[in-house]
């Protein structure tokens, strides 16, 4: 297990996950300190968050960036619609 310097917050090597030291081995001090940086984390986890939430639901910038993707995809599906028409034409 990996520690600070200050003995704040520990964790397991590689799952990028918090993990608490033991238990009576940090002082209130270091459990207050822990708990503020950890609310400014999540603060700015959730503000992260939010932000790139906005950016993946704005339909007009999705189809901006991801135009060529779409014309692609718009011309497969009229391709197989038409085929579908055709074969039924046929049959």
């Amino acid at each position: 297990m990996e520690s600070s310097t200050t003995g704040a917050a520990t964790g397991t090597p590689g799952n990028g996950r918090y993990a608490p030291p033991p238990p009576g081995t940090r002082s209130a001090d270091q459990i207050r300190n822990d708990i503020v940086a950890q609310r400014t984390e999540l603060g700015r986890s959730v503000d992260a968050l939010r932000s790139r939430w906005v950016e993946a639901t704005d339909v007009g910038t999705q189809i901006r960036k991801h135009k060529s993707e779409l014309l692609v995809g718009a011309a497969v599906v009229g391709f197989l619609v038409g085929g579908a028409i055709a074969l039924r034409r046929r049959g």
